[in-house]
């Protein structure tokens, strides 16, 4: 049977029906110029949402590779609003941290002593050098470079080579921090300049901003169940990241339960929520897809594997499962970098939508616009 298509607000769903102020950084200084700004602005306006999608074209291949395009993206669409960065299982004890990149964001997210969760920029505020990388477990976050040190609630510990310097107020020098949300097992952060940590986060309100109408359907789904967290696997990918958009409209054929795929079960949903993460429920598992992008023709592709606690020490069905999985990713790569280089092809310029299959693709471009345009 094929897939219900459900384009819904930011998320996308697939579902198969068989059995200190101051010290905010400006992100907008990330689009390189008035220049290049304006030009990336004109290229937004090459792709018309108002027009059906039985007549409307593609947007333009400058969408894909033009590095002030990109500039532009990540400062409109990743610097604002909630971004998942990844899950609880990596922050599950106190002194537990991951680290990360968004765009030019450096990130590290930990849990303190007291099961406090905090996120911030990765950067020393001597002189910048990166504290951590990686993810692990620490007490304090002590620069490599001449061991300034940070609590984990960002406070500055200790400050070395000061000696002669003036006016130097050792609470405005903690690390800089960013908005941390927690929805089910994920992990949320949002760099908009214009919200301040110090602001209560509200569990729905969160729900409301980064699944709109969608976070009752995810939830009645399992997707905020406890689930026994697998494995990761990344990938690097030749491509820009909106062409990993699950590159996939994707159908689905039910069967008996004789020939059903144990791996899928009779039961499955898919959502990808704007603009970059995307969750599979099938089966006894789940699993997330985190696009990073990593310039206008690169991105990061995260993969995080869950699975139902009862099925945890089946190693053979487990491995099995990853196996099938990591073929099909495979072969979405040489899709996706083959998509690429025809992008940037002189041949093309603009495509077509097929109508009753690539809604979802169509509403995402939709979304992308007015985010790009406002």
């Amino acid at each position: 049977m094929s897939l219900l298509l459900k384009p819904i607000s930011r998320v996308f769903l697939f579902q198969s029906n068989f059995q200190n102020p101051r010290a905010i950084p400006n992100f907008s200084s990330v689009s390189a110029s008035c220049s290049s700004s304006y030009e990336a602005q004109k290229m937004v306006r090459q792709f018309d949402p108002k027009i059906p999608i039985e007549q409307a074209i593609t947007p333009p291949s400058s969408w894909y590779a033009d590095p002030s395009f990109y500039a532009f993206e990540l400062d409109r669409v990743f610097y604002r609003g909630w971004q998942a960065v990844g899950h609880t299982q990596q922050i599950k004890e106190p002194n537990d941290f991951f680290s990360g990149r968004l765009g030019n964001v450096e990130f590290l997210v930990c849990r303190d002593d007291d099961g406090k969760i905090a996120a911030f920029h990765n950067v020393c505020r001597h002189h910048a050098s990166l504290l951590v990388s990686g993810s692990g477990k620490k007490s304090c976050f002590t620069c490599p470079y001449h061991g300034w040190t940070y609590g984990l609630n960002g406070a500055l510990r200790k400050a070395t080579r000061i000696s002669g310097i003036q006016d130097f107020i050792a609470n405005e020098f903690g690390l800089i921090p960013i908005k941390v949300a927690i929805w089910g097992p994920f992990v949320l952060l949002n760099m908009d300049k214009e919200i301040l940590p110090e602001d209560n986060i509200d569990t729905d309100q969160i729900a409301s901003e980064w699944l709109g109408s969608c976070s009752e359907i995810l939830r009645l789904n399992g997707v905020d169940s406890p689930l026994t967290y697998v494995c990761r696997r990344e990938y690097i990918i030749e491509c820009n990241w909106k062409i990993f958009e699950k590159v996939s409209i994707q159908s689905v054929e039910g069967g008996s339960k004789e020939t059903q795929d144990d791996r899928l079960g009779s039961k499955a949903l898919y959502a990808f929520i704007y603009p970059n993460f995307m969750i599979n429920r099938y089966g006894p598992w789940m699993d997330t897809n985190l696009l990073i992008p990593l310039g206008p023709r690169k991105c990061l592709v995260v993969f995080d594997y869950f699975l139902e606690a009862s099925l945890k020490e089946d190693k053979a069905f487990i491995e099995r499962s990853l196996v099938d999985s990591e073929r099909i990713q495979m072969e979405d790569i040489t899709l996706c970098e083959g998509v690429q280089r025809g992008i940037e092809s002189p041949a093309y310029c603009t495509g077509r939508y097929a109508p009753r299959v690539e809604m979802a693709m169509h509403h995402f471009h939709c979304l992308l616009y007015d985010n790009l345009i406002s």
